[in-house]
């Protein structure tokens, strides 16, 4: 059998950058430190981490007084800071710097005057945490059919800002729709946009064209896993989400070809290990 690893793949360097924030923070001060919201969504990192004296929790009320806090990397809203600040508590704030950029975005977008459109997904952290940190009107979409039932007349001024975690071509269409209703827009730049997502979107693509069955190794819980999954599904390729070898099925490898059922040359070099 042949194993082909995307390229790229793994965590994006937020939060790579995040996950050592609190490795280096039971270092210095010890254990316990406390993380406001998983650092990342993934089991395995987060039990590594608890294991050194993490402990993960949901709400700043969880922390004793006194303990040392982290802001995971999708970010919180300013009230969170204002608790925490409130509590004296001491914090290390691991959110992304690409998160952050989206938060000065939006508030510079909101102080030219404009009625800011953050494309997203209700409910994920980085959102509450974008929402909670520009101090006026901000309206949430997740998809270009959204874009007719906003309450916004079509000859305001808007801006829009995107959630880190959605690609190029997921918001794609959303910004076009967009651009279509309101007459006078604006928009991040595309080279102020994240590609950790887009890349890895388009490594499942290419890989799709070279595979029988396709696993994305990810917690069900995060965005990012469920997203490489259904562009696996689209692809018409078999495509199973694992948290980890343990969830492998034996069954999902029977009947394929040893090399590969799909046309095509074998893959490079940097794709492919035995």
């Amino acid at each position: 059998m042949r194993i082909i690893l995307a390229q790229p793949r793994g965590f994006c360097a937020g939060v790579v950058r995040a996950v050592d924030i609190v490795e280096r923070a039971l270092e210095k001060y010890g254990r316990p430190v406390y993380v406001r919201h998983e650092i990342v969504h993934n089991r395995r990192v987060v039990e590594s981490l608890e294991a050194k004296g993490a402990r993960f929790v949901e709400e700043l009320d969880e922390v004793p007084p006194g303990a040392v806090t982290v802001f995971s990397a999708h970010g919180v809203s300013r009230a969170v800071e204002e608790d925490a600040a409130g509590r004296r508590l001491p914090v290390l704030d691991a959110t992304c710097p690409l998160v952050s950029k989206v938060h000065n975005e939006g508030r510079r977008y909101l102080a030219m005057g404009r009625t800011v459109i953050l494309i997203g997904h209700a409910g994920h952290p980085e959102v509450e945490g974008t929402l909670g940190q520009i101090p006026g009107e901000v309206h949430l979409v997740a998809t270009a059919e959204a874009v007719d039932r906003l309450p916004i007349p079509p000859d305001r001024p808007v801006a829009y800002v995107t959630q880190t975690t959605l690609s190029v071509d997921d918001t794609r269409a959303t910004i076009e729709a967009l651009r279509r209703r309101f007459s006078d827009i604006q928009g991040p730049d595309t080279r102020d946009i994240c590609y950790a997502t887009q890349n890895r979107q388009s490594a499942v693509r290419e890989l799709a064209g070279q595979v029988d069955v396709l696993l994305v190794v990810g917690a069900a819980n995060s965005s990012n896993p469920n997203r490489l999954r259904e562009i696996g599904t689209e692809q018409g390729v078999p495509c199973y989400m694992i948290a980890d070898a343990t969830e492998l099925q034996p069954d999902w490898m029977r009947g394929r070809r040893r090399w590969g059922s799909r046309p095509g040359p074998p893959p490079r070099k940097p794709w492919c290990r035995k």
